[in-house]
């Protein structure tokens, strides 16, 4: 069984400051956590995202007008949230160990961009659910911004086509039935089987399959750490658990106020 430190400082503190000077290809795995610490309210628990506004599943939108209207209305009723919050101090931890080269990249869940606003390459994050800060083409994978979908939208209920080849747009995240992303998650895979330290960061391990990467890591022989508010069904795999605030933690084992 793994060790369990719940205190947010001290034995956690050097715990995974040793974690982080004794590796040499370090990733980090991000979830609701991290960024729930910057106002956005995670998904699954009371009071979620979810409680309030259920997703539309990716046939649904497809299928209708009507319920891509309702897909952008949710989108716009939840994105001032997002829009305003700021990388905290977990998401400027990582940055900074990404920096020294002491993490070669984070894998997230997370659809935010906290990551690259913190600082981060584009190319040194690995978005398994894609990224709601901006919209695709679904056909021809055209990029838009999302501010004159959002004024058209608001202005006149005016549903986003491409103006490239006239292909449905939708914001740039994995709805329910869409198929995951494979060049995500082949880099995904490629960093878990190469790493040497799996620091899982404020998820809840209970995603698939995206909850399935700390254990490739684990069993193609990294170290797994998990750092996490609440349990999750892979304590019991990792090689330490610390539970804690995240930013805290993140922050004194990075050196980052």
């Amino acid at each position: 069984m793994a060790a369990i430190d719940r205190a947010p400082t001290g034995v956690a503190d050097a715990t995974l400051r040793e974690a982080l000077a004794t590796a040499r290809r370090a990733v980090v795995f991000t979830g609701a956590g991290v960024s729930t610490e910057c106002g956005i309210p995670d998904y699954r628990s009371p009071g979620g995202i979810w409680t309030r506004y259920r997703p539309v599943a990716f046939a649904d939108f497809l299928a209708s007008a009507d319920m891509r209207r309702e897909f952008w209305r949710r989108k716009f009723a939840t994105h001032e949230t997002i829009a305003a919050a700021v990388p905290g101090r977990g998401h400027r931890a990582i940055a900074a160990l990404i920096a020294r080269g002491v993490v070669s990249c984070v894998i997230t869940q997370n659809v935010d961009g906290l990551h690259q606003r913190a600082g981060v390459a584009e190319d040194r994050v690995v978005e398994l659910h894609g990224n709601t800060t901006y919209a695709r083409c679904l056909e021809c994978g055209r990029r838009y911004a999302l501010a004159p979908i959002r004024r058209a939208f608001l202005a006149a209920g005016t549903l986003p086509e491409c103006a490239e080849c006239g292909g449905l747009v939708k914001t740039a995240t994995i709805s329910f039935g869409q198929t995951m992303p494979a060049a995500e998650m082949r880099r995904a895979e490629a960093a878990s089987l190469a790493c040497d330290l799996f620091l899982v960061v404020g998820s809840s391990l209970r995603v698939q399959p995206a909850a399935g990467f700390p254990l490739l890591a684990k069993r193609a022989g990294a170290r797994l750490v998990i750092v996490n508010r609440e349990p999750t069904p892979l304590d019991g795999y990792a090689d330490q658990v610390l539970q804690g605030e995240i930013g805290p933690l993140l922050g004194a084992a990075a050196g980052v106020g």
